[in-house]
């Protein structure tokens, strides 16, 4: 961890521990707190056919703990929090971080940085289906005749939840951490009241059961494998939502609460079926008692409604660290909070995750047929943060590439094995989260190729900015004219002469008094410190070039930027200046670098894209906007 962040973590307040602790409880561990619901009744029905044996059952419990000691508590908890960039986690913040060295690698890690980024999606989009599908199906223990409204309940639930998204999640924040913190306590003690049921259960805790049992199954083996994983599924959450709570709070939450709860309901829910095979159609709910039934599905509806928004807000911050870095077009992003700029709302991502969660529960219907879906994305989503883990401590940690070997190839190859047992289920819906991540991979592919083939094709036709500036500037008779105020042209290449700047000059035929070329860059940190927002270089007189840098998590405010560069003398006045933004009419040509159905789908993103004015938050009144063809 960077020594701001752990200077951070230790200036922590015993009070403001406990209240990060608590809030982590429900943003963090919201998705694997919902696991129960479903993880052991779906690895029982593989070997459920023939009869199910006592050593079966209580191998079943070994290898659920032993998954949340080795994948949850070792690679994340105490490994991977510490694998920050200056205090943020996931995905592509790790990506943004071996960016700096890349050392040749620049090609592997987009690529790995894209998969990851594409499954995580993937998960969100199934997470809120599958939990809020499994909490509704406790109202067939309560109510039979109600089992044919489990669907449209479930989809009523979800409908306002993403409507909900749009009014912000502070009010309803508050209530995460101690909702889902009750949920743990609740699991925790229907667990404890069913050890007694047969105290042979806690005979799991040996590992010689797991290993047992893989290597005398076989086949079977495997395949129960696929359903275990679903015990640490919401693991990559607690490296994303790293920055929100810090690395403390996050590991006091799992070894106080979440990690002793789930060990606890998973041994009453073994020791349960042990007692009553019965059970075994749904071990979590009939853990309760009849009069405590009704509380228990609404309280793991709760928690599921908790768990989805956890993973929804998780995307949204996901898809704006992806625009940042150039993976993705920009889009809408409204800010649901005067306070807290991590509360964010993206209008486009919400309706897109809205479409496919209703189309996955409107598909598979039940929590049983698409848990067979869920574990690819998670574990692919795993892989990929293992093998970029290996990168990050060799080139961050300075660890030899013996010691990352020896260290991670065995969480790796334990990981694979997870995946090949969750690619057996491609046909059982497992293709889903397939298609999900390729689709995702497909768009941010398309996007990064096309704007660097963009980039190329107007390079060409560019003009040099000095040797531009220095013609223009020359006394002639056909010297443009003058007018007073500034004007500022936004360009990604200082070194050119805009594209805006050419064109009203050759339209307008005026040069204004002060004209600034300003380009934006987002730089492979989280957050850039004032003081280093920006730079700026005279290039003559009137031509000044001036570079704004934001980090990845940053919103990125041109106005209230150059507000404050008016400080180290660049004279402007706001409602003098004009900004001219270059619009570019994008023509398809399959013989100019991309297939011609890429074309398409760069020019189809380029249009959807919100406008830059907006995006940047320019104000309205002093935007001009001038365009051209250019042929990709």
């Amino acid at each position: 961890m960077s020594d701001e962040s752990h200077s951070h973590d230790r200036h922590i307040t015993p009070r403001k521990l406990f209240y990060l602790t608590l809030g982590s409880v429900g943003v963090v561990y919201g998705d694997i707190g919902t696991s129960p619901l479903y993880a052991f009744r779906e690895a029982l029905k593989p070997i459920a056919h023939d009869g199910i044996t006592r050593f079966e059952i209580i191998s079943l419990i070994s290898l659920m703990l032993w998954a949340l000691t080795i994948i949850v508590t070792l690679k994340y908890v105490l490994l991977l929090l510490r694998a920050d960039n200056e205090g943020e986690g996931g995905t592509l913040s790790l990506l943004a971080l071996l960016m700096k060295t890349a050392n040749g690698h620049t090609a592997l890690l987009l690529t790995l940085g894209m998969a990851g980024a594409a499954l995580f999606l993937g998960d969100a989009m199934i997470t809120p289906a599958l939990s809020v599908l499994s909490a509704v199906e406790g109202v067939k223990l309560m109510a039979p005749s109600l089992s044919a409204y489990i669907v449209p309940i479930s989809a009523a639930i979800l409908v306002v939840l993403f409507v909900f998204q749009s009014h912000g999640t502070g009010v309803m924040a508050r209530f995460f951490g101690p909702i889902t913190a009750l949920w743990f306590i609740v699991m925790a003690i229907a667990g404890i009241s069913h050890i007694s049921d047969d105290y042979g259960i806690l005979a799991a805790f040996n590992p010689y059961y797991a290993v047992s049992f893989l290597l005398h199954e076989g086949f079977f083996g495997i395949i129960v494998l696929g359903a275990v994983f679903l015990t640490v599924t919401g693991a990559e959450a607690l490296y994303a939502d790293l920055g929100h709570f810090g690395r403390r709070p996050i590991q006091w939450a799992w070894f106080a609460l979440v990690f002793p709860s789930l060990a606890l309901n998973y041994l009453g829910q073994g020791a349960l079926v042990l007692g009553n095979p019965q059970a075994m159609s749904e071990p979590f709910y009939l853990m309760f008692p009849k009069w405590a039934l009704p509380f228990a599905v609404i309280l793991a509806t709760a928690a599921t409604i908790i768990a989805s928004q956890a993973v929804i807000t998780g995307a949204f911050s996901l898809v704006r660290q992806g625009i940042n870095l150039g993976f993705l077009p920009r889009m809408e992003i409204l800010f649901t909070s005067e306070t807290n700029t991590g509360q964010i709302f993206l209008p486009t991502v919400n309706t897109v995750l809205f479409l496919g969660v209703m189309f996955l529960v409107i598909t598979f219907q039940t929590s049983e047929a698409l848990a067979t879906a869920y574990g690819i994305s998670v574990t692919g989503a795993m892989v990929v943060t293992t093998i970029m883990t290996f990168e990050f401590v060799r080139t961050r940690w300075n660890w030899s590439a013996s010691i990352a070997t020896i260290v991670l190839l065995p969480l790796l190859v334990l990981e694979l094995i997870f995946l090949g047992a969750n690619l057996l289920k491609i046909h059982d819906g497992g293709y889903i989260p397939i298609l999900i991540a390729t689709a995702f991979i497909v768009v941010m592919w398309t996007w990064r190729r096309g704007t660097a083939l963009l980039m190329e094709k107007t390079r060409h036709t560019d003009i040099p900015l000095p040797s531009f500036v220095s013609s223009i500037e020359r006394k002639s008779d056909h010297s443009p004219a003058h007018v007073p105020g500034t004007a500022i042209f936004l360009t990604s290449d200082p070194e050119s002469a805009p594209a805006a700047l050419l064109h009203n000059l050759k339209h307008n035929h005026v040069l204004h008094d002060r004209n600034v070329i300003l380009t934006i860059r987002t730089v492979n940190k989280p957050r850039v410190a004032n003081s280093e927002r920006y730079k700026v270089e005279q290039v003559s007189e009137r031509f000044s070039r001036v570079e704004l840098l934001f980090g990845f998590m940053e919103t990125q405010n041109v106005s209230q930027a150059l507000a404050a560069l008016r400080k180290t003398g660049l004279k402007f006045d706001i409602m003098t200046t004009s900004f001219y933004l270059g619009r570019r009419k994008l023509v398809p040509d399959a013989k100019s670098g991309m297939p011609y159905w890429q074309d398409r789908l760069y020019i189809a993103l380029a249009n959807a894209a919100a406008n830059p004015s907006d995006y940047f938050r320019l104000p309205a009144n002093r935007v001009v906007e001038l365009g051209s063809h250019v042929i990709i």
